[in-house]
């Protein structure tokens, strides 16, 4: 990078707001006049440089940066930080799976002479719910009294968590009291209750609480909590009432999205009308509604379960013609029917074209891939893949590994299991339960694999 001469503060944000590099931009940050003579003159710093440093490193989890960057921002005079730039920083650690920081965060607004509100409270406590850390939640509501009340999202976020726990006793008693304390509920609570309702197969109560949010509440529902309704009549193949719904949906020009038009194709295959998809289809365009990978997912996991393969890879092909862009799912839902169909050529052959597609395998890509190969009894090409699996970081499923190191054990194919045990020991795959299957079997026949490589590897373990 060029040397930057006289950067202003003015400047020094334009510089940040354009630098890709994270970490240039963190050194741009430190050190903008770097040609200056030395202890020059102090730089002010403005508060959008701030914002915007943290955000970029923050964005890329570059976490002990931005920690410096924090301490820099602690010792300003000139400006007291917005409570938004924490909640961001809140935000960030979520997505990175690190609960801890974000309630040390959260503790540590007031010392940057920050009030902390109600909107800092449940950012981190939506934080929490999305890292799964319930018993944080109970504690930081345990002391919210101290410095805010709680709001309409508060109780949203509590009924989500209760929800997300399959605990609707709960959610109804966080509703109750919601209303007990004067906050009137909105379209996020009644969506978000409805919608696990539907997951639940309580189709009749959630409908009653639809009529209920119109007549007592005033609220209207909209486009999730249709599509939540629809989604569950689906899931019971109650199709005249889904389409109704939609009708209804229509009629009160509310906007159907690829959710709930996907989860119409689902129900029509699901109950052997797959023939009425392309009528559906054309809705969807006729109402400006894009066809997007979630409904081409939807058509290829029909197609997959009718296994009319090609058909399925019509729509994938179709896709990248219609400039929409398979996600991993698409292939994975191909990749588990050839397994399911005992395709494995087929499915080995799809798995390796994905690169090319430019769409990379993930986690179940690979096992699904394993567990086909290993029930297929293809072990050399199972063996490969644990391998490229192990390598990635990524680890079977501990039943294919023991079907799998059984079926080798079984074979008496010494020399693949050394093979398969060394993978497995890279990713410390090993548990006891398996050695107890391996060793009377090897030191039946040590031809291959003599006793003290067996215990270097014991070792390793």
């Amino acid at each position: 990078m060029a040397k930057l001469k006289n950067v202003s503060p003015f400047r020094l944000a334009a510089l940040l707001r354009l630098q890709k590099n994270p970490n240039l931009a963190f050194q741009l940050f430190l050190n903008p006049n770097p040609a200056l003579t030395p202890n020059p003159k102090p730089f002010r710093r403005s508060l959008l440089s701030y914002d915007l440093i943290i955000t970029k490193l923050g964005r890329a989890k570059m976490f002990d940066q931005m920690e410096e960057i924090l301490q820099h921002l602690k010792n300003e005079t000139r400006f007291v930080p917005k409570e938004i730039l924490f909640c961001n920083i809140i935000a960030f650690y979520a997505r990175a799976r690190f609960p801890d920081r974000a309630v040390r965060t959260f503790d540590q607004i007031p010392s940057f002479r920050c009030p902390r509100t109600i909107k800092s409270l449940n950012t981190l406590l939506n934080a929490l719910l999305s890292c799964r850390e319930l018993d944080k939640m109970r504690e930081v509501l345990m002391g919210m009294d101290r410095y805010v009340a709680p709001d309409a999202c508060t109780y949203n976020i509590l009924i989500n968590a209760a929800c997300s726990c399959n605990d609707l006793g709960s959610a109804w008693n966080v509703f109750d009291e919601m209303q007990k304390k004067g906050i009137r509920p909105n379209e996020v609570t009644f969506g978000t209750l409805i919608n696990a309702l539907c997951a639940n197969s309580a189709l009749d109560e959630a409908f009653r609480l639809k009529e209920d949010m119109v007549k007592s509440f005033k609220v209207k529902p909209d486009a999730f909590i249709y599509a939540s309704l629809i989604k569950g009549l689906c899931e019971v193949n109650e199709l005249s009432l889904a389409f109704k719904l939609k009708d209804e949906m229509l009629e009160n020009k509310i906007v159907l999205d690829s959710y709930a038009y996907s989860s119409l194709i689902s129900a029509l295959f699901k109950v052997g009308c797959e023939e009425e998809v392309v009528g559906v289809l054309e809705e969807m365009k006729d109402k400006g509604c894009k066809l997007d990978t979630a409904t081409h997912n939807a058509m290829i996991y029909g197609y997959c379960q009718k296994k009319d393969f090609d058909a399925a890879f019509g729509v994938l092909n179709e896709m990248e013609n219609r400039g929409c862009k398979p996600d991993v799912i698409s292939y994975n839902v191909i990749i588990s029917a050839f397994c399911k169909e005992g395709k494995l050529r087929e499915a080995n052959e799809l798995f390796e074209d994905m690169p090319r597609r430019k769409c990379a395998p993930d986690v179940v890509t690979y096992r699904t891939l394993f567990g086909g190969l290993c029930d297929g009894l293809q072990l050399k090409e199972a063996a490969f893949i644990l391998d490229e699996m192990v390598f990635k970081g990524y680890f079977p499923l501990a039943e294919n590994i023991m079907k799998f190191v059984d079926e080798l054990c079984q074979g008496g194919n010494l020399k693949l299991l050394w093979t398969v045990l060394n993978s497995l020991a890279k990713g410390y795959l090993i548990d006891v339960v398996t050695w107890r299957m391996v060793v009377p079997i090897v030191l039946k026949n040590n031809k291959l694999l003599n006793a003290s490589e067996l215990v270097d590897t014991l070792i390793r373990q």
